[in-house]
């Protein structure tokens, strides 16, 4: 039994999200129909995180195990294959260690959401970004993005829907920057709540328009009250960016 980490890519348009559910296509679901068909074997793929309907990711992380003797790169073709025309792409295959976990051993997650702010409708970004008409003012959001970096209970954030077991979290870098009409808010964590990521964009948004001030997104965190989100941003614009692994971190010597 060989244990690979795949490094995967996908638009989250045709999908319902990354995990297998009943009501819908998933990515997990599409991958694991590709390594039956190549392997003959029935799999279960593990993904650093689960994305919702629509969300897309840049570099998910996952793994699988598989009996059969195959080689990295025969895997990672092979998957491609059977994978077309479906939006979902392996970037990378490895082996790694039979204890190595995609979830578990993962120690950091960044996201990306990216909002067009123009008035025009989105030709080839339709799907893949949030349009937001009116003027934002990033350095605006960027410094009231500050207030919700750091360790907090982030109920306000949580989807009502979220499994986790405590509303708690530390997140360690909230970034607005601006580059032409594109807006790029960049998240990263150990880990996320449900719905935070599109949470905490949803009410910078009305924070870069003028509707918010830095004391109401100051106010929502402290209610710790699901009610008193502003709103809660469209999947479109989110994109699933980087799973970290102690792996894969500069070593010491190396500096």
């Amino acid at each position: 039994m060989t244990r690979f980490r795949l490094t995967v890519e996908f638009d989250g348009r045709p999908f319902m999200g990354w995990q297998r559910q009943a009501h819908g296509p998933s990515v997990q679901q599409a991958i694991e129909e590709a390594v039956k068909a190549i392997t003959g074997e029935e799999a279960t793929l593990h993904a650093a995180g689960r994305t919702d309907a629509g969300v897309h990711a840049l570099a998910m992380s996952a793994h699988v195990d598989i009996r059969r003797p195959i080689t990295p790169f025969r895997l990672a073709d092979g998957l491609n294959a059977k994978l077309r025309p479906l939006p979902v792409a392996i970037l990378e295959a490895r082996e790694v260690a039979g204890d190595w976990h995609a979830r578990f051993s993962c120690i950091g997650r960044r996201y990306v959401y990216r909002i067009q702010n123009r008035r025009a409708p989105l030709a080839l970004d339709a799907g893949r970004a949030w349009r937001v008409p009116v003027v934002l003012h990033a350095d605006v959001m960027n410094r009231a993005a500050q207030i919700l970096v750091g360790r907090h209970d982030f109920t306000t954030f949580r989807s009502v829907h979220c499994q986790a077991e405590s509303p708690v979290k530390t997140l360690d870098r909230l970034t607005v920057r601006r580059f032409g009409g594109l807006i790029e808010i960049e998240a990263a964590a150990r880990s996320f709540l449900h719905h935070q990521v599109r949470s905490m964009v949803g009410c910078l948004e009305l924070v870069g328009r003028g509707k918010w001030t830095e004391r109401d997104l100051k106010r929502a965190l402290q209610a710790r009250d699901r009610a008193a989100l502003g709103f809660n941003a469209p999947p479109d614009g989110l994109y699933f960016v980087e799973a970290v692994y102690e792996e894969d971190l500069p070593s010491p010597n190396s500096r």
